[in-house]
C-alpha cells in the first residue's frame, strides 16, 4: 500500500494572498480613511486572519509601503528628450496618487513617517530611491536635483490632496510640469 499524499500542503492557499490584501487594504483606506484603516480592519475586509498579514508585514506601515509599490509598478519613463521624460514622470505620479486608495495611503504613511525613523527608511529605501535611481540615470542629474523634483511633485500632488480630498485636475498637473521643466531644461553637461 502507498502512502497517500495530499493534493495541496495543508492549511490555506496562498497564492495571490498579496493581490488580495493590497486591494482590501486600499479599499479600506478609501472608506475609512487612513488612520481608521487598522491591520485588523485590513484582514476582515480580505477575509483573512491579521496574523496572516503580520507574518508577512511587521507593522501598518510595511504593508502600505508594499501595497503602493504594487500600486505604483515601475515608472514609465517616456520620451526622448529630458523634458518629455519629467513631463510623463509627474504626469504618472499624479495619475497613480489620483487613484481610489493609493493618495489617501500615501498621505497617511507619509504623515506616520514624519515621527517614526524605522518607516521613514522603509518610506526612503523601498519606496523612494528605486523611482529616484530611474530618473537620476534617465535624466543623467545628481541625487539631489532628483530628490528635489521628487519633493516638489509629491509635496505638492499630496498636499492638494490633504487640502481638497482630491486628486489635482489634469489642467493643475499642466501647471505642475510647467512650473518643473525649467529646472531641467539643460543638458547635465551644459553651463
Amino acid at each position: 500500500m502507498t502512502p497517500l499524499t495530499p493534493a495541496r500542503p495543508p492549511g490555506r492557499p496562498r497564492s495571490g494572498i498579496n493581490d488580495v490584501v493590497f486591494a482590501a487594504t486600499l479599499s479600506t483606506v478609501r472608506e475609512l480613511g487612513y488612520a481608521r484603516a487598522t491591520v485588523e480592519r485590513i484582514a476582515a475586509a480580505a477575509g483573512i486572519a491579521k496574523t496572516t498579514i503580520y507574518r508577512r508585514w511587521p507593522t501598518k506601515g510595511a504593508l502600505i509601503v508594499d501595497c503602493l509599490l504594487d500600486a505604483f509598478g515601475p515608472v514609465p519613463l517616456e520620451g526622448g528628450s529630458r523634458a518629455e521624460i519629467v513631463s510623463s514622470a509627474v504626469r504618472w505620479t499624479a495619475g497613480k496618487i489620483g487613484e481610489p486608495g493609493v493618495g489617501d495611503a500615501f498621505a497617511g504613511v507619509f504623515s506616520d513617517g514624519v515621527s517614526d525613523p524605522e518607516l521613514r527608511e522603509i518610506l526612503s529605501s523601498r519606496l523612494q530611491d528605486p523611482y529616484r535611481l530611474a530618473l537620476q540615470e534617465a535624466l543623467g542629474e545628481p541625487e539631489h536635483r532628483v530628490l528635489f523634483l521628487i519633493d516638489v511633485v509629491v509635496g505638492t500632488l499630496l498636499h492638494r490632496m490633504g487640502m481638497t480630498g482630491e486628486p489635482m485636475v489634469d489642467g493643475d498637473v499642466d501647471a505642475l510640469v510647467e512650473m518643473v521643466l525649467p529646472l531641467f531644461h539643460r543638458e547635465p553637461d551644459s553651463p
